[in-house]
């Protein structure tokens, strides 16, 4: 037998304390209705992943 506890995370939108398992088709998230939110967050822009490069000639003309 195992003692290998449950590796416990927090859903990265309502924050419920869930098991990070492979059973759990929604992982990271708790339910697919955090799953949806987040990818609705990311579909409006309310995410932004930073860009520090300098721009170059074809963003300019953008």
């Amino acid at each position: 037998m195992s003692d290998v506890k449950p590796r416990l995370v927090a859903c990265p939108h309502c924050k419920k304390l869930i098991e990070y398992s492979l059973n759990n088709k929604y992982r990271p998230f708790c339910s697919e209705r955090c799953q949806l939110i987040d990818l609705g967050d990311w579909a409006n822009e309310n995410y932004k992943i930073p860009d520090n490069s300098p721009p170059n000639q074809e963003d300019e003309l953008n």
